[in-house]
């Protein structure tokens, strides 16, 4: 396991904006580091990159995780020059209140602002503390000399330019990885660090391997399109709280999400594989959750399917995981792969 690779893999790929619909700059990177390790690989119509690995034999696993994230698009420009926003997938967005962002227009021109509540002042606004921090309630403000609706609309800023919000990632000394869209980007970089291991050790897994990096996942179909796989595998973050035992140090391994349950089979293999391989894992339900492999079966595709990922505090907002948690969910995939 080549843990720097992984770990500067994962600071470059969650620097570049991607909410979903607007990931193209990332694809382009992803595939430059494909033809960097001489990989087979392709997109389908819809944007989705697909990594091919030979195996010994044809039964084929898919391994999905996705590039897309969260974000925004611009609803209008209102009269003072500032922006209303739309929601792209569901973020916790009190979270959102102060952070800094950048607006993508279609002339690719890119502006910086802030999101904040309509009341961001607590010297002016009574209601400062207490407003909603809801879209009806907040407000881009933008980094440029604009005093009202048409200063702003002459800068090329208009209806349909995508929001990024800063990622703000920072890597700890005692192993601590903090960034925004954790959710999916340190999987990414999971599924890229078992690349790594096989082509840098030259070896050739079992099954042939179908690595699919998704690009609408956070709005609901990113996995609705897959190549023919005879059972797939969504690589995704594990979620922390209320009566879940996962931590930020485990791999987490779903047996059911808001889809349903996942295959006995491979669940039931997973958790042994974990278990021999003394790892640190933890079983959980996620009855507000979805992936990956939950769309490919609404779309009616035929396969066997599960979950596991890292343990992610404060997901959809502030989210924080663990070195230990990307390690053991790495090696619960050297192991199910059998690399």
């Amino acid at each position: 396991m080549n843990k720097d690779y992984l770990l500067q893999f994962a600071k470059s790929i969650l620097a570049i904006d991607s909410p979903s619909g607007f990931t193209k700059n990332i694809i382009t990177y992803l595939e430059n580091e494909c033809r960097h390790m001489n990989l087979i690989y392709e997109k389908n119509n819809k944007g989705n990159l697909i990594i091919t690995i030979p195996g010994q034999n044809n039964y084929t696993i898919g391994l999905s995780a996705h590039v897309d994230t969260l974000g925004a698009m611009v609803r209008s420009v209102k009269s003072d020059g500032t922006l209303a926003f739309t929601l792209i997938g569901g973020p916790l967005l009190p979270t959102y209140d102060g952070e800094y962002c950048r607006i993508y227009t279609r002339d690719n021109k890119i502006f910086q602002g802030t999101f904040l509540s309509d009341a961001p002042s607590i010297h002016v606004f009574e209601d400062a503390k207490s407003m909603t921090r809801d879209s009806s309630h907040m407000h881009i403000r933008l980094d440029e000399m604009t005093k009202n609706k048409k200063d702003t609309q002459e800068l090329g800023i208009a209806p349909g330019d995508f929001i990024a919000v800063d990622p703000k990632t920072t890597i700890t000394e005692n192993g601590f990885i903090k960034s925004r869209f954790l959710d999916d980007k340190i999987s990414v970089a999971i599924l890229f660090g078992l690349i790594e291991h096989i082509h840098t050790n030259n070896l050739k897994p079992k099954n042939t391997l179908k690595i699919i990096i998704s690009t609408y996942e956070e709005v609901g179909h990113g996995g609705s399109h897959i190549p023919s796989v005879d059972e797939m595998l969504a690589v995704d973050m594990g979620c922390i709280g209320l009566d879940l035992t996962c931590t930020e140090y485990d791999v987490s391994i779903c047996a059911k999400d808001s889809s349903g349950p996942y295959d006995y089979d491979m669940t039931s293999k997973l958790i042994k594989l974990a278990k021999d391989n003394h790892l640190q894992f933890a079983v959980d339900i996620y009855p507000m959750y979805g992936s990956d492999v939950s769309a490919a079966l609404r779309a009616g595709n035929n396969i066997k399917g599960a979950l596991i990922g890292p343990g992610v505090h404060a997901s959809h907002g502030m989210e924080r995981t663990h070195i230990q948690g990307v390690e053991n969910t790495l090696k619960l995939l050297f192991a199910y792969c059998g690399v």
